[in-house]
């Protein structure tokens, strides 16, 4: 028997589920989206969500003058739900959502000459999975699953799922301060070449001038004879 309940959940977990009246849209994966922002210059994103969901966004400046930039969370409605001025990076949930399109403006207008890299990540928490993962301890009977604990690998399914999602999280803004890190280093090294190049410079000028002003002191100043 606890052969059958083994196989029962492989089976669950490798065919797609069926639904009434066919098969369901897609789930929305998460993303995340790297761009450059150019100078004066205002870009807007949209993205899907379904209803009765969570939506975290999440975005960081990584190069660029000054590290900021405006930033406008709409919903499908065209309400104005976040409004940020001239931040580097910030961190929003909307939940629940709506079904439709959200959309995400970033704005450069109030720079004239800097462009901006711009990094945003969006995720999304379906409660309707929730109800879909009961779905699978349903595939055997019950005698069946008291004899695997079904519900102990479940919750173990489901928190392993979470500390991974989680993980990816996580490593994806590290590499995100990674590289606004790297790119301030960057900045910081052809800045200390530039002023160090017109020190040397500054200093071999005068280093002439010492010379030519010396050499015009011993010169011999009496008249040349006719």
């Amino acid at each position: 028997m606890a052969a059958g309940a083994v196989l029962a959940l492989a089976l669950w977990l490798l065919l797609p589920p069926v639904g009434v009246g066919g098969a369901g849209p897609p789930p929305i994966q998460d993303g995340e989206f790297t761009f450059l922002l150019p100078a004066g210059r205002k870009q807007c994103f949209y993205q899907s969500a379904p209803a009765n969901a969570s939506l975290e966004t999440e975005y960081q400046v990584i190069g660029g003058a000054g590290l900021d930039v405006d930033f406008t969370l709409e919903s499908p409605q065209g309400v104005l739900l976040v409004s940020e001025a001239r931040k580097a990076d910030g961190v929003h949930t909307v939940e629940p959502t709506e079904a439709g399109d959200y959309r995400l403006c970033f704005d450069n207008s109030f720079s004239t000459i800097s462009e901006k890299l711009v990094f945003f990540e969006l995720l999304f928490d379906s409660w309707q999975d929730d109800e879909e993962a009961e779905g699978w301890a349903e595939a055997v009977e019950p005698e069946e699953m008291l004899d695997v604990r079904m519900e102990d690998i479940k919750e173990s399914m489901e928190t392993m799922r979470t500390r991974l999602e989680r993980s990816i999280q996580m490593l994806t803004l590290l590499r995100a301060f990674e590289a606004r890190d790297r790119n301030l280093q960057e900045d910081n090294l052809g800045r200390v070449n530039f002023w160090s190049a017109v020190s040397v410079a500054v200093l071999l000028l005068v280093a002439v001038l010492q010379v030519c002003t010396l050499k015009r002191f011993f010169q011999d100043k009496r008249p040349v004879p006719t």
